[in-house]
């Protein structure tokens, strides 16, 4: 086995000490350019390796970010990881991610590992079944910074990046109304966290707006997965929806491929309107009339919140900052139905 190069090696082969060749490999403005070049070009002959985690180690930091998602096979996460990993390369620090697989106990054994692996610092969002916060507080106490986004805790002071989630739950559902759907069904996940809790007070705020009473049996709760969502979406077709508001894009995507399926047309018989703006919702028919969820944005904001929070000198408890992203409604054919039953509708109502 071939040894392994070190700094000394270099600093015996170019007449150096180990010091300005050490400083040479970490670019410090005290060594003279041609120095540097010197160096750079005798540690790549040599195959050289730096020794990141012994440097790292010697200054307290990993100059490693941990990542929890809830999931990785959406859209959504891989938006999100996308923006993290555009800032955590420009700053210079390498990402470890974890998933829950939208498992509590999982999200607990994935942030006691990650702490064990000395991360610097945690971009987290919830998985559904999640519950409490205590797994967090090594953290905390340790003066570890903490990012929550999209599904995020109350009782907890940290920084917390989300949507509207409320009024983007309103918009859809208002544009279902103002289309002139009168029954709309809505499924949902738990409602125990944050973002469909949020999503569903939108939806009955846009019901009330416009003098619709709400109605618990076009509510359909579950895990938006396949299985799920089917079985969610034939219990609430026995209440004779005309539109449905979903909120998940691949949720929405497996509800029209049943309806199809069952003699539906959309939007003429039912309208649609899904969640996250998943890009299958501009390649299914037709097209997914949704909200836009900027998940790069999100991940952007969170490193270099995270980051901005690792370089603080300070220790100190954080205070709770909560950063609300704006966001759109993507309007498709899902939602619009001929403008003759807009009009029929609204005439009887």
């Amino acid at each position: 086995m071939k040894k392994e190069v070190t700094i000394y090696d270099i600093a015996r082969k170019l007449n150096l000490s180990t010091a300005t060749v050490s400083r040479a490999l970490d670019n410090n403005a005290l060594v003279k350019e041609k120095t540097k070049e010197k160096v750079m070009a005798a540690a790549e002959k040599m195959g050289y390796r730096q020794n990141l985690l012994a440097k790292n180690l010697r200054q307290q930091q990993s100059r490693t970010i941990g990542v929890l998602l809830h999931e990785v096979n959406s859209y959504f996460a891989t938006s999100v990881l996308a923006g993290i990993e555009k800032i955590t390369t420009q700053e210079k620090y390498d990402i470890l991610i974890a998933h829950s697989n939208e498992d509590g106990l999982r999200e607990i054994a994935n942030t006691k590992n990650l702490f064990n692996k000395r991360v610097d610092g945690l971009i987290v969002s919830q998985a559904m079944t999640s519950t409490g916060t205590d797994h967090f507080m090594p953290y905390i106490d340790r003066g570890i910074p903490v990012i929550f986004f999209d599904r995020v805790p109350k009782n907890i002071s940290c920084t917390k990046i989300i949507i509207d989630n409320l009024q983007t739950g309103y918009n859809a559902t208002a544009h279902l109304i103002q289309q002139g759907y009168r029954r709309i069904a809505h499924i949902t996940a738990s409602l125990e966290r944050n973002v469909y809790n949020e999503r569903f007070k939108g939806y009955k705020k846009a019901l009330k707006k416009y003098n619709i009473p709400y109605d618990e049996a076009l509510v359909g709760i579950c895990s938006l997965d396949h299985t799920e969502t089917l079985q969610a979406l034939n219990q609430l077709l026995l209440q004779q929806p005309d539109a449905f508001f979903i909120t998940n894009d691949f949720a929405a995507a497996v509800c029209i491929n049943e309806l199809h399926r069952l003699g539906y047309h959309i939007p003429d018989d039912i309208g649609v309107v899904g969640y996250n703006n998943d890009v299958l919702g501009s390649l299914i028919t037709p097209k997914l009339s949704t909200v836009d969820y900027p998940g790069i944005l999100m991940g952007e904001l969170a490193a270099q919140e995270l980051i901005n929070a690792i370089k603080q000198t300070k220790k100190e408890q954080r205070p709770d900052k909560r950063i609300v992203l704006s966001s759109e409604l993507i309007i498709r054919e899902s939602s619009v139905p001929p403008r003759s039953k807009v009009n029929r509708k609204t005439e009887n109502n």
